[in-house]
C-alpha cells in the first residue's frame, strides 16, 4: 500500500448555483458565497472547519471560473491559504471535479487521503464532525470509499438515503447496502423505521490513487477528460485553470452515480452533527432560532398574529399580519412570498424567470468585481448612475468605451485617475469627466475604500462596451 499522508487533504467543491435559495442566491453570487447564517459565508465556514494544521493540509478548492475572485477574496479574509484554487471552465458535476482534485494531489502525494466537502453545508457540532472524519479516514486508509450518513430528523423526501449494511470491521463504519434517491414519503418513513437509513450528506473520504483507479474502471470518459484537463491546464494569477476543451468533454455525472453506487468498497460512517445542506428556505427556517410563535426572522421584521413563518428582510422593514406557514425573502430587486412547505419549488420560479430572460436570475443589483463592486442607482434610455466602491489597492483595467462618456464624483477616499495622458489624484467632492473613446483607468491608492458616483451617458450603456488594454487581474 502506498504511504498515507499524515494529514487529510480537504477538497472543497464550490461549483453549485443554489437556485432554491433565490432571490438571494443567483448565478453570479451563489449560496456558498452568501452569509446566510452569520457574518461569514458558507464557503468560509466550510474552510474554517479544516484549518487545524495538525489534521489537515491546506485545502484545494474547485470553483466556477466566474467566481474565482470572490472565492479567493473570501478565503483571504479568513486567513486561509489554499493549496490551489482550481477553475472549472464549465460545470460537469462532482465526479469530474473530484477526479481533477485527486489527479492534482496525487502529483505530490499519490496515496493521499481526500476529505471531499461541499462548500454550502451547515455543521454545528464540530467535535462530532472531526470524530467522524477520523473514523472515515481509518476506513479510507484500508482502501474503502467512506461516506458520511446523517441521522434523519424526519422522513424528508428531499434527500438521498444510504441504507446501512453489515459492520465493516472498524468501529462506527458499515458497508453500504444500497442507495435510495429521494424516495417518496412512505418509503422514507419505512427507511427510518429500520434504523439503518441515513441521509446522504455528500461528504466523502477516499484515497486519491484508489479513486482515480475506480473512476477509470467505471467511467473511463470522465477519467480521460479529467487527466487531459489537468495536463492542459496552467497557472493564471493565483489560480489553476483547467484545459477548457478537455474538461468540457467529460460527461456530467455525480460521484454517487459514477462510483459510489457501483463500487464494492463503499462504506457509510453514521454521524449526528446537526447538519443541513441548506437546500431550501424551509431548511433555513428549521435551523434558525424561533420566537414563541414559531417564527424565524432575519432583518427588520415585525409580526402580529402570525405563526411558523420565515422572513428574511435585510434592506427594509417587512411586516406580517395574520399569516401562517409562509416564507418571505426580500432583496433589493426581488421579493418572493411562498407557502413554506413549497420552498423546494423555488427553482420553478427561477426556470420561469430564465425563460423570460430576466436579469434577476443571474445577478443582483450589486455586482462584485476583483477590485470591489458597483451597483446601479438609476437607469434610463441614455443614462445610468452607479455607486462604485474600489477596495484598498484595487484598480480597474486601462480601458475605453465606444458608446458612452462618464463623469466620476468622489464621495469618500482618494482616487487616482488616468485619463488619456493625464494622471490626477481626486479627493472627496472632486470630479472628472471621461470623454467617449478616451483611454482611462481608476485606482484606489489609499488605505480606506474609495466610494464614488459614476454617471454614464450615451447611446449604449451595456457592460460589454469595454475595451481593455491592461488589467491587473488578467482580463485584458
Amino acid at each position: 500500500m502506498p504511504p498515507i499522508h499524515p494529514r487529510l487533504h480537504p477538497v472543497i467543491l464550490s461549483g453549485g448555483s443554489g437556485t432554491r435559495l433565490w432571490p438571494m442566491s443567483r448565478a453570479d453570487l451563489p449560496k456558498q458565497l452568501l452569509p446566510l447564517l452569520g457574518p461569514t459565508s458558507l464557503l468560509q465556514e466550510t474552510a474554517t472547519r479544516v484549518t487545524d494544521a495538525a489534521l489537515f493540509a491546506p485545502p484545494l478548492v474547485v470553483c466556477n471560473e466566474d467566481h474565482r475572485f470572490l472565492v479567493a477574496e473570501q478565503l483571504r479574509a479568513i486567513g486561509v491559504q489554499p493549496s490551489a484554487i482550481v477553475l472549472e471552465p464549465v460545470g460537469r458535476n462532482t465526479a469530474p471535479a473530484v477526479a481533477v482534485a485527486a489527479a492534482i494531489i496525487a502529483r505530490t502525494d499519490p496515496g493521499g487521503v481526500m476529505l471531499v466537502l461541499p462548500s454550502d453545508h451547515h455543521i454545528a457540532d464540530l467535535a462530532a464532525f472531526h470524530a467522524a472524519v477520523a473514523r472515515a479516514a481509518a476506513a479510507a486508509a484500508e482502501g474503502r470509499f467512506a461516506l458520511f450518513g446523517i441521522k434523519p430528523t424526519g422522513p424528508d423526501s428531499g434527500y438521498g438515503y444510504i441504507v446501512q449494511g453489515a459492520a465493516a470491521g472498524l468501529e462506527g463504519v458499515f458497508k453500504v447496502d444500497r442507495f435510495v434517491e429521494k424516495p417518496p414519503r412512505a418509503e422514507a418513513e419505512a427507511l427510518l423505521a429500520t434504523g439503518h437509513g441515513w441521509w446522504n450528506s455528500g461528504i466523502f473520504v477516499l484515497r486519491c490513487d484508489q479513486y482515480l483507479a475506480e473512476i477509470e474502471r467505471l467511467q473511463p470518459a470522465v477519467a480521460a477528460a479529467a487527466a487531459a484537463a489537468v495536463a492542459a491546464g496552467g497557472g493564471d494569477l493565483d489560480f489553476l485553470r483547467l484545459g477548457r476543451d478537455a474538461f468540457a468533454a467529460s460527461p456530467s455525472i455525480s460521484i454517487d452515480h459514477a462510483v459510489m453506487e457501483h463500487t464494492g468498497d463503499a462504506v457509510v460512517v453514521p454521524v449526528e452533527m446537526t447538519w443541513s445542506d441548506l437546500g431550501s428556505w424551509q431548511a433555513l427556517w428549521e435551523i434558525t432560532a424561533k420566537d414563541g410563535d414559531g417564527n424565524a426572522f432575519s432583518g427588520d421584521v415585525v409580526a402580529l398574529d402570525s405563526r411558523d413563518c420565515y422572513v428574511r428582510g435585510d434592506k427594509r422593514l417587512v411586516a406580517l399580519l395574520g399569516v401562517e406557514g409562509i416564507s418571505v425573502v426580500d432583496t433589493d430587486d426581488a421579493l418572493i412570498v411562498m407557502a413554506r412547505e413549497r420552498s423546494q419549488d423555488v427553482r420553478r420560479i427561477v426556470d420561469l424567470l430564465a425563460a423570460r430572460k430576466r436579469r434577476e436570475v443571474k445577478s443582483h443589483k450589486r455586482i462584485y468585481r476583483p477590485w470591489g463592486y458597483y451597483e446601479t442607482i438609476d437607469l434610463g434610455v441614455r443614462h445610468q448612475v452607479k455607486h462604485i466602491q474600489v477596495k484598498e489597492g484595487g484598480q480597474l483595467s486601462l480601458q475605453m468605451h465606444h458608446h458612452r462618456a462618464e463623469h466620476w464624483i468622489v464621495v469618500s477616499g482618494t482616487a487616482r485617475v488616468t485619463c488619456g495622458n493625464e494622471d490626477r489624484l481626486l479627493q472627496e467632492n472632486e470630479s472628472i469627466y471621461i470623454p467617449l473613446g478616451q483611454r482611462h483607468r481608476l485606482e484606489n491608492p489609499g488605505r480606506i475604500p474609495l466610494h464614488l458616483i459614476e454617471v454614464q451617458t450615451g447611446s449604449y450603456l451595456g457592460e460589454d462596451d469595454i475595451v481593455r488594454f491592461e488589467d491587473t487581474y488578467g482580463r485584458a
